[in-house]
Order: structure tokens, then sequence, then C-alpha cells
């Protein structure tokens, strides 16, 4: 396994460049799973939303990149990110795709349906960890992030949004106070709080494989969609839908003023406006954050939903990061 390297004093620069706040690392319960030969990225490229050959090209090719797989009828199965770790074109392409850890044993099935005989070897790799890395105060500038660090594989930028920090893959065990200097180990509920708060999905929970679209998922807004590159699975309805120009109903954050029920707000729970009117339907939450899917017209209205015995308001909001035009 290839691992890159970076000098301790480049990342002590990073860190005094966050003016002093420590960056919250937060250990993920996503599964790893290696793509490596030499028709890696052809093999991606017919199965994933993004356009995946940057990856494999030569120059300034990109760590990362975030992609959905879909069915044949356009719909999300899983949502991953590919991460680089071949240095140049004269080795042998190899690509880490990050995924939810419960769908990886139908992921691996899923890509060996489909490899038939594409020299591309796929294996899980437990021996890596994955992190989150969220500043303490405000995301940086990407320009200024170390490529790589001691003990880890991998030190990015989210390719999703830049809200969303830096994602680092290192081998089980490593010191991260030694990779991150200053860094602390986070509770894992504090990242998905984040995520919600910023209306970003990530997983089966927040994207059910087999109905989540992707667009209405914001995947284009989460730069992980090309519209020019060649065919792939699903490709059909999402290049129509985009074309058209009409997404009626987006993912959004959403809050509950006072605390949601202890029990939870069940998934699907459909979503109303005052008057009654069908808004959207509940995806996930943390606490009293959570995303869900609404119809745009309805979604700067006051809302709630029906519980046995209870109705529960909640309000939603357009993301800051948000592209100017998407959020009026």
């Amino acid at each position: 396994m290839l691992v890159r390297a970076v000098t301790a004093p480049a990342l002590r620069r990073w860190c005094r460049g966050r003016r002093g706040a420590a960056a919250a690392c937060f250990p993920l319960d996503r599964a790893l799973l290696g793509v490596r030969g030499a028709e890696a990225a052809v093999f991606l490229q017919g199965l994933l939303t993004n356009d995946v050959t940057p990856l494999v090209a030569a120059g300034d090719a990109p760590p990362a990149l975030y992609a959905h797989a879909l069915n044949v009828q356009g719909r999300c199965l899983y949502d991953v990110i590919l991460y680089r770790l071949h240095r140049s074109t004269a080795e042998e392409p190899h690509i880490l795709l990050e995924c939810d850890s419960s769908v990886l044993d139908s992921i691996q099935k899923h890509l060996k349906l489909y490899k038939i005989r594409r020299k591309v070897a796929i294996a899980p790799c437990p021996d890596l960890s994955l992190w989150a890395v969220i500043p303490g105060e405000q995301p940086g500038d990407a320009s200024s992030l170390p490529k790589s660090a001691d003990q880890a594989l991998v030190l990015t930028p989210d390719p999703r949004a830049e809200v969303m920090g830096w994602r680092l893959i290192a081998k089980k065990g490593a010191n991260l106070s030694e990779i991150i200097p200053g860094s602390q180990v986070g509770d894992v509920q504090d990242y998905h709080r984040h995520r919600y708060k910023q209306g970003i999905p990530e997983g089966v929970k927040d994207l059910p494989p087999g109905v989540a679209l992707p667009l209405e998922s914001n995947l284009a807004f989460l730069n992980g969609i090309s519209f020019t590159k060649g065919c792939y699975i699903g490709q059909e309805l999402t290049a129509r839908t985009h074309h058209m120009g009409v997404i009626r109903k987006r993912l959004l954050p959403v809050s509950f003023p006072g605390s949601p029920p202890s029990s939870g707000i069940p998934p699907g729970t459909e979503i109303l406006t005052q008057s009654g009117k069908r808004a959207g339907r509940f995806r996930a939450g943390q606490g009293e954050l959570g995303i869900a899917l609404l119809r745009l017209a309805h979604a700067k209205e006051p809302l709630c939903i029906r519980l046995p015995g209870d109705a529960v308001r909640l309000s939603a909001s357009t993301p800051p990061w948000w592209p100017k035009a998407a959020a009026k």
C-alpha cells in the first residue's frame, strides 16, 4: 500500500494558519474498498455519475471525487468518494472507494457484476481508518492544505463542499496528533449534526437506495456529477431532468424549535404545511437537526409533522454554500 509523506513543519504551518483553533477529527463508520488495475478508471467511469478519468490523468489530477452509483431507473444506490492513491501515470492506477459500511458487501457484488474481464482487482481495506477533519472555527483555504502527511495515505479537502473540511485516511492505530498537530478526537454525533446543519447527505439513511434521485439530492451542488462524460448506468433520466431544468424537490436542512420526540422521527414521515398540504418527507436527523426532501414551493412555509397524539413543528433553510441562483 502506497503511503505519501510530507514534512511535519508543513503540517505545523497549516495548523497555525487556522488561528489556533483545534481541528476536530471524527472517526467515521464508512468502509473503504480498493479498486486497482490498469482499467480501474475506465471500469468505474461506466458505473458512476462523475467523470473518473481525471483521477488517472497526467498533471494536476484531483486527489478525490464525489459520485453516486445509480440503478437503471436513475435512482441512487450508493454515495461514494473516490481517492487517488497512485502518484503518477507511470504507476498502476489505485483508487480507494469510500462507502456506507452497511452496504460494503452489496457494493462489492455490484462492482463485480460489471467487472466481467476488466483488468481490475477489488478488495476491502480493513487495515485503514477514515476520519473527517473539521476546523474549529471556519474552513480554511484549501490551497494551504498539505497534500498528505506522515502516517497518512490521504489528507485532502472534502470534494463535496468546503464546509465539510477534509478527509483523512490513515493506517488503523495511527497517531492523529502526529498527523495533525493539536487536533482532538471528536464525537461522531457532532459530525452528523454538522452535516445536517449544512444539508449534506451521507449514507443510506439520508439517501435510501432505490428511492433517492441524484439531482433532488443536490448532487450537482456537491460536485458529484458530470453532464459531459459518456454513458453510465442511470444516466438517461438524470440527463433528461437536468436538460429540462425543472427540479421541484430538494434535500434541505431542517430544524426543530424544541426537542423532537424522544422516540425520534421515523424515516419517511410525511411533512405538511400548516394548511395541511403535503410538503415532503423527513429522511434522517440528529437531535434538533435533520434533513428532508421538500417541495421547494413550500420550503419557506411553517411546517409540521403529525405523530400519534402530537404535532411537531419544524422549519427548513437554504444552506449558505449553495449557488446563489439556487438559493432564491
